[in-house]
């Protein structure tokens, strides 16, 4: 052993300590960064809709940002300081990006501007990381210094982020107080990096550092009451209740007895009209079924579906798939809601599963008379899944030879392709009573103030057709607006919400998709 080489037993030195801080701190920037990323995407989608186009664009230009930004640091004289500067920048910039898009989308409606501005920004900050990193090791001499070892410790920060941002962060954090939090984390590496390489640093990036980190702390602790601020702007009447599950942001508003949810803000019922919409997905199906035993809902956490089947006594068993356990959780436990939808969740006849409804369906063995599909609109491929042909043909196989399924398809005025591509959909599904030939279909609609005319599809293995003198024997008492009368109507489409051609939704295409987009955004975009 040389002089130069310390033993065992030797106290680490001021570099050593520094090197391992820097590759630390590398694991621990490129986690932020990766969060930054996730926020945006998230944030995006849920503003803009489409989650597929807004993911793909948010990590494209983050990407291009962060190679423009890996390109910039060449201009950097000073590495250490650069990269402290950097720090608090991102800490700043990517810190406040969620409340800023938030209260743009609430004051102003605008989305894409600052979204992708802040992302730029972001992008290329996070980009100048890794080049000043290495070159700050380089400059303190670090023993055997390896550049792949500096990329290793990125790439786990960036997975283990990746990880924890559905399972842990929005579930516990949400995405205003994850963005800001991992704000202060850029802010501390910031601190720690100034404390370590203190001869190099001025006391006025010292106190530009105690300045942003005094106001993103100040941001973080009252993170919560920026979120009721921007929602009481985004929402007309009170909001009684605003939890982020791992999946969407669940809204509940109320003005004097009247309720309203909302799913990333967008409307899913009104409690003064919801009953037009409930009757008409579920009372038909069941008026007509041959049989009503048991029932399966898929979607409708919020019980409202489950109580009009349980209108017929002759119901012995319901299940209900929904994937969201906030909701359901929601719906069984809220008084007020409770009383909305008359205590259906906790009805001993039925059984809540928590499961992608595509899973259970495939897994599931059991036939059922009626088959309720009451699922979010097809905004994003991982929605529009569950209204692909695929999809409709292991319903077909679920339901029972008399039996009737029934799916919510949107709108016929405002995404009309969109609603005749679910029709067409189910009716190029394949009969499993029937070799070689499809499932019988019958579209209605009917008019819903809070969201406008709403469509829906009825889909059997027999024809439809011959059963509808029976469908007034089959309603229960106490409905408000279905009537023998009214169902007439509503079998009838004017001439702007008809029929025409529009591509059958498989799992290879999905033309839904664009057809749902499309349409919403040629009204109201």
């Amino acid at each position: 052993m040389s002089a130069a080489e310390p033993g065992p037993g030797a106290a680490m030195t001021p570099e050593r300590g520094r090197e391992i801080w820097l590759l630390v701190a590398t694991f621990l920037v490129a986690a932020a960064g990766m969060i930054y990323e996730l926020v945006a995407a998230t944030l995006s989608s849920y503003l803009l809709g489409d989650s597929v186009k807004q993911f793909s664009l948010v990590i494209g230009v983050f990407l291009a940002a962060m190679g423009l930004g890996a390109w910039v640091s060449r201009a950097v004289g000073e590495a250490v300081t650069g990269f402290v500067r950097a720090q608090i920048a991102l800490g700043l910039i990517g810190g406040f990006m969620a409340p800023a898009l938030y209260f743009s989308y609430v004051w102003t409606g605008a989305v894409e501007l600052p979204l992708y501005g802040l992302l730029v920004l972001t992008g290329v900050l996070s980009g100048m990381e890794i080049p000043l990193i290495a070159r700050v090791l380089k400059e303190i001499g670090a023993p055997a210094f390896r550049f792949e070892n500096v990329l290793s410790f990125d790439y786990v920060g960036a997975l283990v982020a990746s990880v924890a941002f559905p399972l842990l962060i929005v579930p516990h954090l949400g995405l205003m107080s994850a963005s800001l939090a991992f704000g202060i984390l850029n802010l501390m590496v910031a601190g720690l990096s100034l404390w370590l390489f203190r001869a190099r640093m001025s006391r006025a990036l010292v106190a530009v550092w105690a300045l942003a980190l005094a106001v993103s702390v100040l941001g973080l602790s009252q993170a919560e009451r920026m979120v009721s601020v921007a929602e009481a702007s985004l929402y007309d009447d009170e909001i009684v209740l605003s939890a982020a599950s791992p999946y969407q942001q669940i809204t509940v508003t109320r003005f004097r007895d009247r309720f309203r949810l909302f799913l990333d803000a967008s409307i899913q019922f009104d409690s003064q009209d919801e009953y037009r919409y409930h009757e008409m997905l579920v009372q038909p199906a069941m008026a007509l079924a041959a049989r009503r035993e048991n029932v399966l809902i898929l979607g409708g956490g919020d019980g409202l579906a489950a109580r009009e089947v349980f209108r017929h006594p002759e119901v012995r068993a319901v299940t209900l798939v929904d994937l969201d356990a906030a909701v359901t959780g929601l719906f069984r436990t809220n008084p007020d809601l409770v009383a909305l939808n008359r205590g259906s969740l906790t009805d001993p006849r039925l059984r809540i599963v928590t499961e992608d409804a595509w899973r259970f369906v495939a897994a599931d063995q059991t036939s059922y008379d009626v088959i309720i599909v009451d699922l979010p609109d097809p905004k994003s491929i991982a929605l529009s899944k569950l209204y692909t042909q695929e999809f409709y043909a292991m319903l077909a196989e679920r339901v029972t030879a008399e039996g009737l399924i029934v799916v919510q398809s949107g709108a016929p005025l405002f995404a009309r392709k969109g609603y005749w591509s679910v029709v067409h959909s189910l009716a190029a599904t394949r009969n499993p009573g029937a070799p070689g030939a499809t499932l019988h279909v019958l579209p209605y609609h009917v008019w819903v103030p809070s969201f406008g005319d709403w469509g829906f599809t009825l889909a059997a293995p027999r024809p439809i057709a011959p059963r509808l003198g029976a469908l007034a024997a089959g309603l229960p008492a106490g409905l408000r607006y279905l009537t023998p009368e009214t169902w007439a109507a509503a079998q009838i489409f004017a001439p702007d919400e008809g029929d025409l051609p529009a591509l059958v939704n498989r799992l290879q295409s999905h033309p839904l998709v664009s057809y749902y987009n499309e349409g919403w955004d040629a009204w109201f975009r």
